[in-house]
């Protein structure tokens, strides 16, 4: 582990990218934003496999590498925006030629809190969930509390998030929380921002602290794929978000 965080960014993309050509070109303009690239090779590499293994093995790849780098400090938010920008891109050539609808992980209601303006976090964090293959319904900013307890009624998510970055903002998470309790909707509440921490977070029902954007898509692999509770998620936090860091290399 401790080799792996010492490890030189360009070693480490080198590792993860796919071995066979044109799946390796595809994630590799991912990874260092090829804009002139994208459209020949997503072309080239649909002509050798299916539009979902190119975008599940070259598309979807380089974006996680996009994720791991970010999660180390190497690439930032400007980045992982640029990378998304590509992604999207390839993903509507390769859904251009689908027989069908491509399935994702599961569906994900994200939202800063109402009053609050700052969303560039909830943008990472909703730019990392994509590209590990969720659904994303994003509300926006400054959302108000029963639109977020609607919309999930109405989209029956997996996971809904929350944002605050000011302290007058976060107060309307356990609220949201109530209501959502209330009408049976006991579902993963994972809230982010520099206004909250571990402690506030899990005051409330189904609250789950998120530290750091790069923290989701394990967070919601977790709930969605292995079908962990937010009280399992609670009761092991430490555990994944020390796992996390040091694969991270902090």
């Amino acid at each position: 582990m401790d080799l792996e965080s010492q490890e030189d960014p360009e070693e480490l993309v080198y590792r993860l990218v796919p071995e066979e050509t044109h799946l390796r070109k595809v994630s590799e303009d991912i990874v260092f934003m090829r804009y002139k690239d994208i459209s020949e090779d997503v072309t080239s590499a649909m002509e050798v496999f299916s539009p979902e293994e190119v975008i599940e093995q070259g598309l979807i790849k380089g974006m996680e590498i996009v994720s791991e780098l970010y999660g180390r400090g190497i690439y930032y938010f400007p980045h992982v925006m640029m990378a998304a920008d590509l992604m999207d891109r390839g993903l509507k050539m390769c859904e251009s030629h689908l027989t069908k609808e491509r399935e994702t992980k599961g569906k994900i209601v994200m939202h800063v809190a109402e009053g609050d303006p700052h969303d560039i976090g909830k943008n990472i964090a909703a730019v990392l969930l994509k590209s590990n293959g969720y659904s994303i319904i994003d509300l926006g900013r400054d959302v108000l509390m029963q639109d977020v307890v609607n919309a999930v009624e109405k989209e029956k998510p997996d996971i809904v998030t929350g944002t605050a970055l000011m302290t007058t903002t976060m107060s309307a998470f356990p609220k949201i929380a109530s209501k959502l309790y209330e009408k049976g909707m006991e579902i993963p509440f994972m809230c982010a921002g520099g206004a909250v921490n571990r402690d506030y977070v899990e005051s409330f029902p189904m609250g789950i602290y998120c530290v750091k954007a790069a923290d989701g898509p394990d967070l919601a692999n977790r709930i969605v794929t292995e079908g962990w509770d937010w009280k399992k998620i609670r009761s092991n936090w430490d555990r994944i978000i020390t796992k996390n860091s040091k694969m991270r290399g902090e």
